[in-house]
């Protein structure tokens, strides 16, 4: 079967894009890049096999379709800037098997200004064809929300580089929602994605701070929280966590702009904080009860970044860990999605049984609540209990 769809990149932004496309009856192809080939079960892969899926890793594939969306991954590099080498990689494939009257679509999370001025000559001069005129291009943000048991297709932004590239691509994402918003051009499009991150990492920021200075004014923030969102208008409700992890890097725009974005690199600032001041929470806690963080017992239960996900892409349940040994701190986990977890090259104890490990544990943290977990229950099981995610029935346990 001849696919109309190739999904270049199997990570977090393709493989939904991918999954959306089936279900809407898109043959699709999808094409891994890199490391992050998705993560499929066989009867998933099966069931969208049935419905006109095909993997595939034969670039030749990407040369017979109408529409090409690069979905590659854009993590943040080693000097705090998104590394675009997956997305380059992916245009240079693309782009010697680009044919005329194709639509080409970034996903990816980029600053303004990279479609047109990386992926544009790229995929120009790879193919000899041009942007606007002989095939066309636009960009889109990718809104996934993993986990979500909500599967209603979220609205669509669109940008292209002529009104008639915004116009193809619209057509594109209106087979797989109600609802597509054109942004006026690529940039606008692109910066989109940026104020998107950028408010919920500002926003987990601001409840951050709120939940330290709470703790010391002995303010029931979680109760504060619940007050004030029954407020209808001007406020959504954020809640306060052991840091922020996710594929969606917040970018401050110093060195790509006059002017950064202050209060994006303080919440930075502040979230990156947050995994020290839940150790210093764990060490005072242990010492209120008589137990040195010198040789306790922790358990820390959910090591992802996400409930109910195996995705631990910026978890801070790692740098936790690191802190709590260097402490001296004997630390386990239990995950259920976790089979295995390192932690300095070497292997942290997984718990088989869960309430038996929180029983026999000098302190037990809760960094993520899955849905299996019976909070009830570990609250009554465990010596000492410290919920960073507020997910405990109150007064069952020490909070963030």
């Amino acid at each position: 079967m001849p696919a109309d769809l190739a999904v270049i990149g199997l990570g977090p932004y393709g493989l939904p894009l991918a999954q959306a496309a089936v279900a809407a009856g898109i043959p699709t192809i999808g094409y891994a890049t890199g490391p992050e080939a998705g993560s499929l079960s066989p009867a998933e892969l099966r069931r969208m096999r049935s419905t006109g899926f095909r993997p595939s890793t034969d670039p030749a594939q990407l040369g017979r379709v109408r529409t090409a969306v690069i979905c590659a991954p854009t993590p943040r590099g080693a000097d705090g800037e998104l590394d675009l080498g997956q997305v380059e990689a992916a245009a240079r494939t693309l782009a010697e098997r680009l044919r005329p009257h194709t639509t080409v679509i970034l996903e990816s999370p980029v600053l303004p200004g990279t479609t047109e001025d990386l992926l544009r000559p790229i995929l120009e001069g790879g193919s000899g064809l041009r942007a606007g005129r002989d095939f066309h291009l636009a960009y889109s943000p990718s809104r996934t929300d993993p986990g979500s048991r909500d599967h209603t297709p979220a609205p669509r932004v669109i940008g292209g580089l002529t009104p008639a590239c915004t116009e193809s691509a619209a057509a594109f994402y209106g087979r797989l929602t109600d609802k597509v918003v054109r942004a006026r051009g690529l940039r606008e499009a692109e910066a989109v994605r940026l104020l998107e991150t950028n408010f919920r990492h500002v926003n987990i920021a601001l409840v951050n701070e709120m939940a330290v200075v709470c703790h010391e004014l002995g303010v029931d923030l979680w109760d504060v929280i619940r007050c004030a969102e029954t407020k209808p208008f001007g406020f959504q409700a954020f809640r306060p966590g052991p840091g922020v992890g996710g594929h969606g890097v917040p970018q401050d725009l110093t060195g790509h702009a006059s002017r950064g974005l202050r209060m994006v690199e303080l919440a930075q600032q502040v979230n990156e904080r947050m995994p020290h001041y839940v150790v210093q929470r764990a060490a005072a806690l242990l010492n209120e009860h008589g137990k040195s963080a010198r040789g306790a017992r922790v358990l820390l239960l959910g090591v992802t970044y996400k409930a109910d996900l195996a995705d631990q892409q910026g978890a801070p349940a790692h740098e936790i860990a690191v802190r709590l040994m260097e402490l001296g701190a004997s630390v386990s986990y239990h995950d259920p999605h976790i089979p295995a977890w390192h932690v300095l090259d070497r292997p942290v104890p997984r718990a088989d049984s869960l309430y038996e490990a929180a029983a026999a544990a000098d302190l037990t943290l809760l960094l993520q609540p899955h849905r299996t977990y019976d909070l009830q229950g570990l609250s009554v099981k465990a010596q000492l209990l410290l919920d960073t995610r507020g997910a405990t029935p109150t007064g069952a346990a020490h909070r963030l």
